[in-house]
């Protein structure tokens, strides 16, 4: 089969859970002796193409024509880029997040699939924010053009379905492919005590102004606890930064525990997760949060959220913690557990890197994208 994936990134230049999923899975389908295709927009003043292990990755050029209509430009050289690449060899199955079949064709030599990232719709309600009409209109419109749809777990299939139909077609949960190679067994020598490491984007919904709010019930306790933040930070619509705003909210006497590092490598994530004695992760919500995973898959302890998909991901006590991401207090009890209870928290990392690895094996994940790819043509 050949498999077009479009995107907005992708893991050699950039961090994301997007572009990251869809390397991953691109490898595995390319080892299984499928044809893999990626089609990225991006910033550059001319296309570059990359052989990424088997996948032809396409990077396209940034819009020079539409300063402010730029989706114009950016969907014509995608479709005129999905028609090339067709041309030479044909595709059988485009993939894209919500909005990315909003301004292909309504009609196709290919079949489309929607994959449940999380788009507009499925986090405005955890942000607090409105629906705005222009990208609701696109992933209405994106939704409608669908063949069928995947997405990592249930909750993001029941909570996206509250807003935008999936009716009468394929909906299949499929697991998102981890590369263990990628987060070996963490060298437990490397542990510092009392650390704790946070993964992702500095927003709002990844529960970090709650986990900082926890840290003073810690201290009274542990006064060597340490929390270091590594992430892309996020901006506001004004172009403040989140990162800063964070620092404006707390006194200098807590930001002292915590040290902000930016973003960092895909590939040094693991090193940090190995110095952690805690990661944690008290996202207000996901679709799926593979940082908790990834994480377990090492063997660390993790904490993650009860709220959406966590449940899902890890099971309370027995493969991980999970806390009330919107609760200072229930984090800060969670943490005191883990620092209380290290002989009990290694056997939960043991039982929670067990589930990781086999929930997350990239073999198994390849081999049911495959099936669910095969069975829309059946149908």
């Amino acid at each position: 089969m050949h498999i077009c994936f479009l995107s907005y990134e992708y893991p050699l230049w950039g961090t994301g859970g997007i572009g990251s999923f869809i390397q991953t899975i691109g490898h595995g389908l390319a080892k299984e002796g499928h044809t893999v295709t990626v089609i990225v927009s991006s910033n550059l003043k001319e296309m570059v193409f990359i052989d990424d292990a088997g996948v032809s990755v396409y990077r396209l050029p940034a819009p020079k024509y539409f300063k402010k209509g730029r989706f114009i430009e950016i969907a014509y050289r995608i479709r005129k880029q999905i028609k090339e690449v067709h041309s030479k060899n044909p595709i059988d199955i485009v993939e894209t997040a919500e909005t990315g079949l909003c301004f292909l064709p309504r009609k196709t030599p290919y079949k489309r699939v929607i994959r449940l990232h999380g788009g507009h719709h499925f986090f405005a309600e955890s942000e607090n924010r409105p629906i705005y009409a222009w990208r609701a209109w696109q992933e209405r419109v994106s939704f409608k053009k669908a063949d069928a749809f995947a997405a990592a777990t249930q909750y993001v299939i029941d909570h996206t379905g509250k807003y935008l139909s999936m009716a009468n077609r394929p909906v299949e949960v499929i697991n998102f492919p981890i590369d263990s190679k990628r987060f070996p067994q963490a060298d437990s020598s490397k542990t510092i005590k009392h650390k704790l490491v946070f993964a992702g984007t500095v927003c709002e919904k990844k529960g970090i102004r709650q986990l900082i709010q926890a840290i003073p019930l810690v201290v009274g306790k542990y006064p060597d606890v340490t929390l270091d933040v590594y992430g892309r930070d996020w901006f506001f619509p004004d172009g403040a930064s989140y990162v800063q705003y964070l620092k404006n909210q707390f006194p200098e006497e807590i930001l002292l525990y915590v040290t902000f590092h930016g973003a960092i490598k895909f590939e040094e994530i693991p090193q940090k997760y190995a110095e952690a004695e805690l990661c944690v992760f008290p996202s207000h919500m996901e679709t799926l949060g593979l940082v908790a995973p990834e994480a377990m898959m090492t063997g660390k302890s993790v904490m993650f959220s009860n709220t959406g998909p966590g449940p899902e991901i890890v099971s309370h006590k027995k493969t991980g913690l999970l806390c009330d991401p919107y609760s200072p207090d229930n984090i800060a009890e969670n943490i005191l557990f883990a620092f209380d209870n290290p002989q009990t928290m290694k056997t939960i990392a043991e039982e929670g890197q067990k589930f990781a690895l086999e929930k997350f094996d990239v073999k198994n994940s390849v081999r049911a994208n495959i099936e669910f790819y095969q069975s829309l043509f059946s149908k």
